[in-house]
């Protein structure tokens, strides 16, 4: 069984900072993706980035969607199966439940889609 296990989530004010991380566990082979979604009530949840693997000749890439281009950075410690949202100049908009979302390999070879359970961010105005 593969497992996302979230944390960082918290009260922050308008303009301040939270820095999110995510581990993944389990029987695992291979990462293809980890990134961040959130989902604020009553709305769908929608993508806030990911960061897709890299190889030999090219590392890393990681996309943003355009509400937190400059503000949020998401990177990843592959050794360890984590990946991390920092999150500056936050806005009240900002305000959701964040999910951890990885696309995974486990040992049996077997390419399946994981979710974190989900982690509270609020910012004040």
């Amino acid at each position: 069984q593969v497992q996302l296990v979230e944390s960082g989530g918290g009260l922050v004010q308008a303009g301040g900072s939270l820095r999110l991380s995510c581990a993944a566990s389990g029987s695992i082979f291979s990462i293809s993706l980890m990134g961040w979604y959130r989902q604020a009530p009553g709305k769908q949840r929608n993508l806030v980035g990911h960061v897709t693997t890299g190889d030999s000749t090219k590392g890393d890439s990681a996309k943003y969607v355009d509400s937190v281009k400059g503000r949020f950075t998401i990177s990843r410690d592959n050794a360890n199966n984590t990946v991390y949202l920092q999150m500056n100049s936050l806005k009240p908009e900002d305000t959701a439940v964040y999910y951890c979302y990885a696309i995974i390999t486990n040992w049996n070879r077997i390419r399946s889609n994981y979710w974190g359970q989900g982690t509270q961010v609020t910012v004040s105005s």
